[in-house]
Order: structure tokens, then C-alpha cells, then sequence
């Protein structure tokens, strides 16, 4: 069986008070617990004493026989420096992406960084022509240009 520290609701309605517990995972959250190990009343200020009362001992206790805390039991034990600081997932593993989905975003990204690269390239020779035209001395223009054709023709001779 699978031991968790958890909070069991206590208190009016609109007026909170939680005890801290060690219960069994599968017992309903106001059910049957261990022990209790402390009280959590969110109606008081941060500042306040009583807000979090723990038994520090018999957490550790807990804890090195194997009792797993719930995510804001594990945020409010970190904050008095009884556990490590609890670190959020971005993202929760359930709703993680399948293997085939993060390999084709992984081409994807390949492919968008080859052309990032190209661009980047041809930006590059372009800035260099502008600029070796900027550098040479302007010659003259001849008086009339040949038609296109004329000068498809004569690359195709060269090439031939």
C-alpha cells in the first residue's frame, strides 16, 4: 500500500482548516487516517504561528519509511526546510508528446534551421555583391542592350 501525506479538510463552510495526515492512497481524502501530523489553517496570516504546525519528527519519520506528500503538502513542508523546494512541471508527462510526434517536430526543426541557413547565405553573397558594386568604379553603360533572346542564345552557345 502506497502511504501519502496529505491534507484532510476540516472546518466550516467558507472557513477552511486542514490537518496534515499520513493515509493510505486509496482512502477518501476526509477518511480514515495513520496519524496526524500536523494543521494547516489558511484562514490566518502568512506571518501568524499557528498558520502551519507540524510534528517535524514524525514527518521524517514518515518520509524514511516511504510516505510520498501530495504536491502542496511537499510545497508547505519546503517552505519551513523539511524537503527540497518543490519544482512545477511545465508540462505533466501524461499529456507529453508520443515519440513519433517529438521525432517529426525534430525534422522540422532541422529542415527550418538548413533553410535559416540558406537565407542567411544568400543574404550574406548578396551584401558582399552590393558591395563589391558600391567599391567598383561605375563603367559605362552600353548605348543599347541586347534583347533577351539574343542573350539566351549566346549562354547557350557557351555552355554547348
Amino acid at each position: 500500500m502506497s502511504l501519502r501525506i496529505r491534507l484532510s479538510r476540516g472546518g466550516a463552510k467558507k472557513r477552511p482548516f486542514y490537518r496534515i495526515v499520513v493515509a493510505e492512497g486509496t482512502s477518501p481524502r476526509d477518511g480514515l487516517f495513520i496519524e496526524k501530523l500536523g494543521t494547516y489553517n489558511p484562514m490566518l496570516p502568512k506571518e501568524h504561528a499557528d498558520r502551519l504546525v507540524v510534528n517535524a519528527d514524525r514527518i521524517k519519520h514518515w518520509i524514511s519509511v516511504g510516505a510520498k506528500p501530495t504536491d502542496r503538502v511537499h510545497k508547505m513542508l519546503a517552505s519551513i526546510d523539511l524537503m527540497a523546494k518543490f519544482e512545477y512541471r511545465d508540462q505533466p508527462k501524461k499529456s507529453a508528446p508520443g515519440q513519433k510526434r517529438q521525432e517529426r517536430e525534430e525534422e522540422e526543426a532541422a529542415k527550418a534551421a538548413e533553410a535559416a541557413e540558406a537565407a542567411a547565405a544568400e543574404a550574406a553573397a548578396a551584401a558582399e555583391a552590393a558591395a563589391a558594386e558600391a567599391a567598383a568604379p561605375a563603367e559605362e553603360a552600353p548605348a543599347e542592350e541586347a534583347p533577351a533572346e539574343e542573350v539566351a542564345a549566346e549562354e547557350e552557345k557557351s555552355e554547348g
